[in-house]
């Protein structure tokens, strides 16, 4: 939810990030409308419960033949408040709905506009280049006996996997790694929770626009996480934190579930965009005055790990029709993908500011000790799509795919994978 002293002091900045992100500008006068009417039903009622206080007083002060008439005007004026009451709560409730329409404020210099309109920020790395014909990670994965879709598909339908033998070896050993690199960053790991309720999935803003990615089983009214963001940002909803030591970093374990329902048709092959995947992902409570330079942190450590797994990327800066309602900046880094001969998003790190905390109830007490919302950054470190640029990059002609040095260790000194009975 965005700061409502905003809405009321500066709505033209709204209309701005609305702008930007290509979205209607009139809903920002609807909520400012709401927001009067609100604080007029609010004023009413309070001033009508003075007055019944007030009255009060005197009714008990009263003459024993002047209270029947007191009496008569005290059920009329507490009849009044009542009403007054309920207006107030339905113009609050008309605020909300209004004011939840409104997505995170854009943060100054992000690019405007849509999927396309990304701002490539920086590029590492040789593209990767073969003397053979190179293999996608789905026939590479089949060759090392790493991945089966066929079964996959056979047991849970389309877009669903096995990964087997040194598939799974390969995604223990790369969560292993970034759970070690964000411990050695000051992270507490957790292991989430995958199922929550509508109103932690409601407060991180997944339940907009694109509620239709999100599996619900209506039966106990609990979602399927798509990121262990979710469950994170739940973590210390209604609570007020101390980050007097600096900001909470979590480093959130989980199987993630999308439905993929916008994606017919669209990189349908192998484990790029599937139902179900694992990830550990960063999580981030920090002041707000903080919280561009926490977020280019994540995207240090984000960058650390894909040059240590030796894959080239860019980092861009994701355009505000593309960032989702929450985020009000978001980097994503790229990885380049041989086969496919483009790069492809391994990493997304957004900078949420106050949005999620407003609605979750999370706060901190500043310097002076006053309590304010929070600002929450997330950030990926490690998922299974990461394979597919790490087969891809590391192939050879025969089939076989150097493992990454930093790898090693976490695959018991294996350094090359190697087809199924080669």
């Amino acid at each position: 939810m965005i700061d409502p002293v905003l809405l009321r002091t500066d709505p033209d900045a709204i209309k701005r990030s609305q702008k930007a992100r290509g979205n209607d500008e009139s809903s920002v006068d609807a909520a400012v409308a709401a927001d009067e009417a609100r604080r007029a039903a609010l004023g009413e009622f309070e001033r009508l419960r003075a007055e019944q206080n007030e009255f009060g007083k005197q009714v008990k002060a009263a003459s024993k033949d002047e209270k029947p008439a007191l009496i008569a005007r005290a059920q009329e004026l507490a009849a009044e408040v009542k009403a007054a009451d309920a207006r107030a709560k339905e113009a609050d409730a008309a605020f909300g709905a209004a004011v939840m329409l409104l997505e995170n404020v854009v943060i100054e210099g992000v690019p405007a506009g849509g999927e396309e309109n990304f701002v490539t920020l920086r590029t590492h790395g040789e593209i990767p280049s073969f003397d053979f014909e190179a293999r996608d990670h789905l026939e590479l994965g089949e060759l090392l006996g790493a991945i089966d879709m066929q079964r996959g598909a056979k047991v849970s339908g389309a877009r669903f996997y096995f990964l087997r033998g040194v598939g799974a070896r390969l995604e223990i050993a790369l969560m292993n790694l970034a759970l070690d690199r964000a411990l050695a960053n000051g992270f507490t790991p957790l292991i989430t929770p995958t199922l929550v309720r509508p109103e932690v999935m409601r407060g991180t803003g997944f339940l907009g626009e694109h509620a239709d990615e999100v599996y619900h089983l209506p039966a106990d009214d609990l979602y399927l996480t798509g990121t262990s963001e979710v469950a994170l940002a739940g973590y210390h909803a209604d609570e007020i934190l101390d980050l007097g030591e600096g900001p909470l970093r979590y480093a959130g374990w989980s199987t993630c579930y999308r439905r993929e329902a916008g994606s017919h048709g669209k990189d349908t092959r192998g484990i790029l965009r599937v139902h179900q995947f694992n990830k550990l992902e960063m999580f981030v409570y920090a002041d707000p005055a903080e919280a561009e330079a926490e977020h280019d942190r994540l995207v240090a450590w984000q960058e650390e790990m894909l040059q240590a797994l030796g894959l080239s990327y860019r980092v861009i800066d994701v355009a505000a029709g593309d960032l989702g309602s929450s985020a009000a900046r978001k980097f994503d880094i790229e990885a380049w993908v041989p086969t496919q001969g483009t790069f492809r998003e391994l990493t997304s790190t957004s900078n949420c500011t106050t949005f999620q905390s407003r609605r979750l109830a999370t706060r901190f007490r500043d310097e002076s000790g006053k309590s304010r919302p929070v600002a929450t950054l997330n950030g990926t470190l490690a998922t299974t799509r990461w394979i597919v640029a790490i087969l891809e990059t590391h192939q050879r002609a025969d089939g076989s795919v150097r493992v990454p040095e930093a790898l090693r260790p976490y695959l018991g000194g294996l350094d090359v994978l190697a087809p199924v009975g080669a």
